[in-house]
């Protein structure tokens, strides 16, 4: 019987990833399992294990990658706009388009928790945290006024509501009007609209003041 081929971590985990990738690409995780993957990449399952410890870190790692691709996608819109209201609706329709063309790759984000503890919790949480502090800055660029704190609600706030207009589109929740359909874009530029009119406001009374 021949020997099962061995891998360096490295090349190992980079083989997983593309596993996952071209999986994801097709279907969603639910049916992926720690044998299938096993088998895709020529290792006993013994020995995923032993390089990630569980099957759930090893999705974290997936995830990982994903908030990779997501600021991939998010950066350039953050350069090529120079306003900070275009710039808000750029990175709303930047993160609808993410999701729904890699939509079991984004929805795996939301289906299992973050890591916890350790490396993966603070590479997460780091990721996640550069996100919504280039949402942050873009909102008290538009309204230098806002304090820090408030900047930093209204960041999750927003992005909270952003990301829910995304996942009723995704599911095709989101009704019908007697027009047709209702448009993620057009519902997203118009959460963008009533946010930002609001922040105006708020310029607005404390110049009167």
């Amino acid at each position: 019987m021949a020997r099962p081929r061995q891998h360096a971590p490295e090349e190992l985990h980079a083989q997983v990833m593309a596993a996952c990738d071209a999986w994801l690409a097709e279907q969603p995780v639910h049916a992926l399992s720690l044998r299938s993957l096993a088998r895709e990449v020529g290792c006993a399952p013994s020995t995923l294990l032993k390089l990630y410890g569980s099957f759930n870190n090893l999705l974290q790692h997936v995830n990982l990658e994903s908030l990779g691709r997501l600021r991939t996608v998010m950066e350039p819109l953050l350069v090529d706009t120079t306003e900070p209201e275009a710039r808000l609706r750029a990175l709303a329709q930047g993160y609808w388009k993410f999701a729904r063309e890699d939509a079991h790759r984004w929805q795996l984000m939301f289906d299992y928790p973050l890591a916890q503890e350790g490396e993966l919790d603070q590479r997460q949480t780091d990721m996640i945290g550069a996100l919504f502090a280039r949402v942050e800055g873009t909102l008290t660029e538009y309204q230098p006024d806002l304090e820090s704190l408030k900047a930093q609600r209204l960041a999750r706030t927003l992005w909270g509501s952003v990301h829910g207009l995304v996942q009723l589109g995704l599911n095709d929740r989101l009704g019908y009007s007697q027009g047709g359909a209702f448009e993620v874009e057009e519902l997203l530029d118009q959460l963008l609209s009533t946010t930002l009119a609001g922040l105006k406001q708020i310029g607005r009374d404390q110049g009167g003041r």
